[in-house]
């Protein structure tokens, strides 16, 4: 299993991660077994949201005596009413619920607090200028929890998030197919049976936010990164062709920003299926020729940093050239972190012969050269 940082939080965080979701409908003798292989695997880190009181019981006894070598993600405005999930803003059930989940956790901690599912700006505002978000830092400074994140599918929301200076990290839904899609604020437009056949490539709205987080070092934590399924099958894949677990992985993983993806696990199977991308090959991970060849919704002339282009034989690592590009671009300067990144390649942009042979690499047809050109004027 490999580590990543979570932007600044200090916190080394796997790659593979565990959305406790689907726990949801299992018995404690099932749950047991499939966080026992997340741990045989070297997942540290799991993201309990849900209300239901069960399955928060069902974790809590599982990582009994073993609290320390898990990073939790635990939610604030997730309440348990009427037998059924609310996500509220009240306050008083707020906090009830908040302990609940302290209590059948059986910890006296949370590692990443999460303001719960926030996806309309107006929403947003009321929570960081409200009573919602100074109960969430009166527990980060009694040490209830360690670092504040936020969870939203919506990118505009997100980038509010990441310039706040309040919020740590995301949790923040990316695959190939939300990628294609403006801001919303219903996350249900992200599920509709058809997209527009003019989209193409990762939309600005969702770029910009990869790059902010990026830029301002907030980490990411990827939910929904199989579409809930949809992308598994041609039939209900909005591309006209299925991916795998590993390449839907893998085109998380390669997003700026990204630390972890936490994915769903209904038996020790599932979860193999997805730590297989610890030692799939670069076949196996390639999201980007199946995308190329789709016949709905390639990302042509866009870099993916997918790394087809390789290798250069002037040494250049063009994806991450690339990816530096893009993160300084759009900003008026271009950050001194970046640059410095950028300067300390051991070869660079300035370095293209302009052979073409990454251009005849490239699945999606970018005109590398053109984009050496652009990154060398850019860094100068």
């Amino acid at each position: 299993m490999r580590y990543r940082d979570l932007g600044k939080t200090g916190l080394k965080v796997s790659e593979i991660g565990l959305g406790a979701e689907w726990l949801e409908r299992h018995n404690a003798e099932e749950v047991k077994a499939v966080i026992d292989c997340c741990e045989e695997q070297g997942i540290n880190i799991l993201d309990c949201w849900m209300a239901e009181p069960n399955v928060r019981s069902n974790i809590g006894k599982a990582i009994a005596g073993k609290r320390e070598k898990w990073i939790i993600q635990g939610h604030f405005g997730s309440t348990w009413q009427d037998g059924q999930y609310v996500r509220t803003r009240e306050m008083d059930k707020v906090r009830v619920a908040f302990e609940d989940l302290l209590t059948r956790l059986g910890t006296d901690y949370i590692d990443l607090g999460m303001i719960h599912f926030v996806d309309e700006e107006a929403e947003f505002h009321q929570i960081m200028e409200g009573e919602f978000l100074a109960y969430v830092k009166e527990q980060k400074e009694k040490g209830v929890i360690r670092h504040i994140g936020m969870s939203t599918h919506n990118p505009k929301v997100g980038k509010l998030a990441a310039m706040s200076g309040e919020i740590e990290m995301l949790l923040f839904s990316i695959n190939p197919a939300f990628d294609l899609l403006p801001a919303s604020e219903d996350m249900n437009t992200y599920f509709a049976e058809d997209y527009d056949e003019n989209l193409g490539g990762i939309h600005p709205d969702r770029a910009d936010l990869y790059q902010t987080c990026e830029r301002l070092g907030v980490g990411i934590n990827v939910m929904k990164g199989y579409a809930g399924g949809r992308l598994f099958s041609a039939a209900s894949s909005p591309f006209g062709v299925a991916l795998t677990p590993v390449q839907c992985i893998h085109y998380a993983l390669t997003r700026p920003a990204v630390a972890s993806i936490l994915a769903g696990y209904d038996t020790p199977e599932h979860v193999m299926d997805a730590v297989a991308y610890e030692t799939a090959s670069e076949e196996e991970k390639d999201y980007a020729n199946v995308l190329a060849k789709a016949p709905r919704h390639a990302y042509s002339g866009q870099c993916t940093y997918c790394g087809h282009c390789a290798p250069c034989p002037a040494g250049i690592d063009i994806a991450m050239v690339n990816k530096l590009y893009d993160l300084a671009a759009m900003q008026e300067q271009v950050p001194a972190s970046i640059k410095a990144h950028y300067e300390a390649l051991p070869a660079n942009a300035k370095d293209c012969i302009a052979c073409g042979g990454c251009e005849e690499r490239c699945p999606f047809g970018v005109r590398v050269a053109e984009k050496m050109e652009k990154a060398q004027d850019l860094f100068g």
